[in-house]
Formats: structure tokens, sequence, C-alpha cells
């Protein structure tokens, strides 16, 4: 491959994963409305359809055929259910119960989640600047919970929702941490293949009782449409393009369009949904995204001096 080969191929990989920044932000806002209309279970049992159904075509596509050997049989099951009973259930719940702009900015703190994790399981110790963008995010997320527009109340729906969404993101941050064994075996869409796999049926038998007492005929198409863009992009093509750059330009520079992630939530539920946050809940959210910014920063490695 000559140099403006790998200059397009990289302009290419940059423009996707940009998209993919606008997918999952507009994926809260989106899931939001259609919530409305579908309850949290029928939605999520619906959406995995299209997530499994695209990734395993894609795993076809590629010619990625695998095995499992048997020792991984309930590994895999267990990590399935991690990953998409628990944490989806949390997620599709949570952001039922709050504002889209505030799962947005919470559930970006997932790689705050994985750093504080890491430290304590002796995988990866934290430096000076995760260890100060932990605490930026965790003071971010009390003045997100705390500075509602209505009086503090450890009942209200916006507070339990919060909750929720916050422990969806430690639950995926146990999860990301637990998956990179499997992924020394597996590779990224095989290993999603089986994750989606698992959450597709499971969610779908969750939710089969509530999708049976929906009067489907009354369901507007954007709601709809809603399943369809949450399940096809936001799971499917969104993980088969981040993969992509993963391999394309590298863990660190793909992570960096994470961070987009919440900002561009935040403004999303704003502009589409009319949501209206308290100006501590900006500052908190400001203090969220700058910790998740530090959460990502390595410090420099010391330069070795060769000896003389």
């Amino acid at each position: 491959m000559n140099y403006h080969q790998s200059v397009k191929r990289k302009t290419v990989v940059e423009g996707s994963l940009f998209l993919v920044a606008i997918i999952w932000a507009l994926n809260f806002s989106i899931i939001k409305n259609s919530l409305v209309e579908i309850d949290p279970l029928s939605f999520n049992g619906l959406r995995f359809i299209f997530a499994a159904g695209l990734i395993w075509g894609v795993l076809l596509w590629r010619k990625q055929q695998f095995t499992i050997p048997k020792k991984d049989w309930l590994p895999l099951l267990g990590m399935g259910l991690l990953g998409n009973l628990v944490y989806q259930g949390l997620f599709i719940i949570g952001i039922d119960f709050t504002l889209s702009a505030n799962a947005a900015v919470m559930l970006g703190t997932i790689p705050v989640w994985v750093a504080v994790f890491s430290h304590f399981f002796n995988i990866e110790r934290m430096n000076i600047y995760k260890t100060l963008g932990v605490i930026c995010a965790f003071g971010g997320i009390v003045f997100i919970i705390g500075g509602g527009s209505k009086a503090f109340s450890l009942t209200s729906d916006t507070f339990i929702g919060d909750v929720i969404i916050v422990l969806a993101a430690m639950v995926w941050g146990a999860f990301t941490i637990l998956s990179k064994p499997f992924l020394s075996r597996y590779t990224p869409i095989q290993f999603s293949a089986v994750m989606s796999s698992v959450g597709c049926v499971v969610l779908f038998f969750i939710g089969l009782p509530s999708m049976l007492t929906i009067d489907w005929s009354t369901v507007s198409y954007p709601a709809y449409g809603g399943i369809i863009y949450s399940g096809l992009l936001a799971i499917g093509l969104a993980y088969v393009i981040w993969n992509y750059g993963l391999q394309t330009v590298g863990a660190v520079h793909t992570a960096t369009y994470q961070n987009l992630v919440p900002v561009l939530g935040l403004i999303f539920g704003i502009v589409l949904l009319g949501e209206q946050l308290t100006l501590a809940q900006y500052f908190g959210s400001a203090l969220v995204i700058g910790g998740i910014v530090l959460s990502r920063k390595k410090t420099r490695e010391p330069i070795p001096v060769e000896a003389e």
C-alpha cells in the first residue's frame, strides 16, 4: 500500500469513527423517544435481533467461523448474561427513568470505571491523570444527580434513573476487563457474535410477555425506526466499524472518539428532546467529561538513557 492509499484509508476510518460517535450519541435520544410508545423490555428484546443478525452476517462474510471448546461454554454464557441481561437491562430501564442527556454523560464514565477496577485488580495502576479523572467524574455525577430542577428526592424518577445508569456503566467497566482473556482466544467479531447471540435469546424471551400485550398497530414509524436504529446501527454496525478502527489506527486513537459521545449526547438531548438541565447539572456534565478525558491520558514513559 502506497502513501496516498494509506492516507485515504486512514481518512475513511477517521470519518467512520466520527460517524460512530454520532450514532452512539443520537442513540440516547432515539431510545428515549421510542420508549414513550414501547416498553423497555420489548424494545431491548427486539433491537438485539437486528444487532445479532448484522454481526453474524459480518462474521460469515469475513469467513471467521469458529468452534467453542466445552470449557468456555459456561464462562461465555456468564459473560453474555453480564454484558446483556445485566448491563442492557440496567441501561434501558435507567434511560427510561432519566433524561437522555444525563444518561449520555454518565454512561460515558465507563473508561473511569475501567481505570478504577484495573487499579484494584492490579491490572494497570492509576497514574496522576487517572486519579484526577476519577475525582472529577465522581464530583460531576454528584452535581448531575443532586442538581436537578426539582427538589432532591431519593424516590424521584430522575434520581432512580441516574443511579441505574451509573450502575450500568460500572457493570460494563467490569465486563470490559473480564473480556480481555477471551479476546486472546477469539477475534472481536467472534466474541461479539457469541455475546449478541446470548443477548438476543435471553432478552427476547424476557421481553416476549410485554411484546404480546402491545397493540403494535398503534406504534408509530419513528418508534419502530428506533428499534432498527438502535439494534442495526448503534450495536451492530458501530461495533464492526469500531473494531476496524482498532485494527487500523490503534486503540488509543480510536478511544479518543468515545470522548465525543457524552458531549454530543448531551447536546442532542437538549436540542432534539428539549431537555433542560440546571446550571449545576451543566457544571457536573463538564466535570464528568473532563474526568473521562483525564482518565484516558497516559503519563509519558521516561526516556531510557543509553550507557556510554
